[in-house]
């Protein structure tokens, strides 16, 4: 596969500027809002909550100033678009964050979000992550996020057959063409498979290490990881993962309904998601507030998660078919945790008790080469939005060193990218 970014694959800086049509149009919309009717005792166990859509509905109409958010947003992270040509698919305008630590030795690090996030994920580790320490205390990063085609600003594949394959080559040759030949990446969601995909397919010569707060894996057998599976019969699962086995379970019953339509019938779902922006915002109101460990979601803050889908440049339809075309692709098995020819790399992960699969960690070393693992008492799905602070430490403990006495400790993927460890040059 060709790794050449284009002549024309400039960078244009981007502010996000939503129209005073479309904002009205939605309000438009809003007034005409029907709602269905529901149970009295129904509380959470049905979906989201008729008290709650009417109260976020009510502010989203009235209350709301999407302009505001727009402006902080266009001041907090440094955005642009940039062409690149996607082998079979033409070229695609790509919308992405970029901000440069202020050190050289920085690591280039590419951040990738899931469904329902978007780059908005990236907005409270941002400024952490390019902190830099004089004292030698932590690591440095250069961060990219970009949106994936068909979600926020970025351009929508344009027919089918958009697989995991393409969106692993375009974050590859986005780095490329901002100058990193070497960097590292960081994923959860549709991100972990992605930042995967890129570990194999780029892995040695551009990706040098990835990390996901979204651990996946299936069970060692005793024909494909003797080992492990071994090691496994006399070590019995820990509290904590008996925990994540019990949320994977839970998940798999009752939270699992949105998968089958979107890797099934996507479009049929899509003209409720596109015409109804209420219909919009259950849909992905009822994952925040389900797939996080009681995060204190503010109206606002739900409200300019899932305004950035419906003002999104392809329509919020676009964002569903990446479940349909991975699932029918070849790349299907990873998303469960089915590893096919796992890149050797150095691989970290971070366990979040609430996220939606949450598999023993002898699961998720069948994965790859995992050099670094990091377990936390309390966080869900979201985690570089809802625990920024843990997220961006485990980085640093990961790509990072620390003194200890008179010595040091260096983690184990310190000094991965050439030239690049985050610290000053001693």
């Amino acid at each position: 596969m060709s790794e050449t970014v284009t002549p024309t694959s400039v960078e244009v800086p981007f502010q996000i500027s939503v129209t005073d049509d479309q904002i009205n149009l939605l309000r438009k919309k809003l007034e005409l809002a029907t709602f269905p009717d529901e149970l009295q005792d129904a509380e959470w166990r049905y979906g989201a909550p008729l008290v709650d859509i009417k109260r976020l509905v009510s502010r989203w109409k009235d209350g709301f100033d999407w302009k505001a958010q727009e402006a902080k947003l266009n001041d907090e992270v440094p955005q642009f678009t940039r062409d690149i040509a996607v082998t079979g698919h033409g070229t695609l305008n790509i919308h992405y964050v970029h901000k440069k630590s202020t050190l050289e030795t920085a690591i280039p690090l590419l951040f990738i979000h899931g469904w329902p996030g978007s780059f908005i994920e990236i907005r409270k580790i941002l400024p952490l992550l390019v902190q830099t320490s004089e004292e030698g205390q932590f690591p440095s990063f250069h961060v990219v996020a970009f949106s994936l085609p068909g979600y926020a600003f970025s351009e929508g594949p344009k027919k089918s057959g958009f697989t995991a394959t393409h969106y692993a080559e375009i974050g590859n040759k986005l780095m490329l063409a901002l100058g990193y030949n070497e960097y590292v990446t960081q994923g959860g969601d549709w991100g972990r498979i992605i930042a995967y995909k890129m570990a194999q397919q780029y892995g040695g010569k551009h990706v040098k290490a990835w990390h996901t707060n979204f651990p996946g894996g299936t069970a060692p057998t005793l024909i494909s990881h003797p080992l492990l599976f071994l090691r496994q019969l006399f070590q019995p699962y820990t509290a904590a993962e008996k925990a994540g086995i019990q949320r994977t379970q839970w998940f798999q019953k009752e939270g699992r309904g949105y998968f089958s339509e979107q890797s099934t019938q996507p479009q049929t779902l899509g003209y409720s998601l596109s015409d109804s922006p209420v219909g919009l915002l259950a849909w992905i109101y009822e994952k925040l507030v389900n797939w996080t460990d009681d995060y204190p979601w503010s109206d606002d803050e739900v409200l300019t998660w899932v305004s950035i889908y419906y003002f999104s440049r392809a329509g919020p339809t676009a964002s569903t078919r990446i479940y349909f075309e991975v699932i029918h692709g070849e790349d299907n098995g990873t998303v469960f945790g089915q590893a096919k020819n796992p890149s050797r790399i150095p691989m970290g992960a971070s366990y979040f008790p609430k996220d939606v699969m949450v598999p023993p960690r002898s699961w998720v070393r069948t994965t790859g080469n995992l050099v670094f693992e990091s377990e936390h008492s309390s966080g869900g799905h979201f985690a570089a939005y809802e625990k920024p602070n843990e997220l961006v430490e485990d980085l640093r403990n990961m790509f990072g060193r620390k003194k200890k006495g008179k010595g040091e400790v260096k983690g184990p993927a310190f000094g991965v990218v050439s030239g690049r460890n985050g610290f000053q040059p001693a």
